[in-house]
């Protein structure tokens, strides 16, 4: 069974950008940069029938122009026990409209519904134990300034990940433009 999911890639030139923010985090795992991304909609372990239902289905995506992603500064998820962190995007509606149509297609090639409330973000670093919510602040307080990094993009890609407890390396499965 593939492990899939939606993505929209991050190119390279913007991936050099947030590469200053990696670091000197103990207990970090650093997600390689060729494999950074903003996940629309994670499909998890399915059934090659359902992976391919759902390919089948993203060919139905609506025609759209080209979509602008702001990145808008360092967050982190998990708060008392922190677990990732981040690159924060700005929710725009174009983005949140694309979330949920890739949610909507999801669901038509019978997965469950996502659970989690979609907020967009570009994962730097999972985070073990060790780094705990002190060392996070301390990390996040001595981070060089985060200015706004946008990029555009006009394709969503599908991605497979090996099973393990994230951050890649991941391929690019297959790719949808927008028009």
């Amino acid at each position: 069974m593939p492990r899939l999911f939606t993505a929209l890639a991050v190119p390279p030139e913007i991936a050099a950008g947030l590469a200053p923010f990696q670091g000197g985090l103990p207990g970090a795992r650093w997600i390689e940069r060729e494999d950074f991304h903003l996940t629309l909609r994670f499909l998890g372990d399915v059934e090659r029938t359902v992976a391919e239902d759902f390919l089948d289905l993203l060919g139905e995506i609506r025609p759209r122009g080209p979509l602008g992603v702001t990145l808008e500064g360092l967050s982190v998820f998990g708060g008392g026990k922190p677990r990732a962190i981040l690159a924060a995007a700005d929710p725009s509606p174009d983005l949140l409209d694309l979330q949920a149509e890739q949610e909507r297609l999801a669901r038509r090639a019978g997965l469950a519904p996502e659970s989690r409330r979609f907020t967009p973000h570009v994962t730097l670093a999972r985070l073990r134990r060790e780094a705990s919510p002190e060392a996070v602040a301390m990390y996040l307080s001595q981070a060089p300034v985060f200015t706004p990094l946008t990029f555009t993009t006009d394709r969503v890609t599908v991605y497979s990940a090996r099973e393990s407890t994230g951050g890649g390396p991941y391929v690019a499965e297959a790719e949808i433009p927008f028009a």
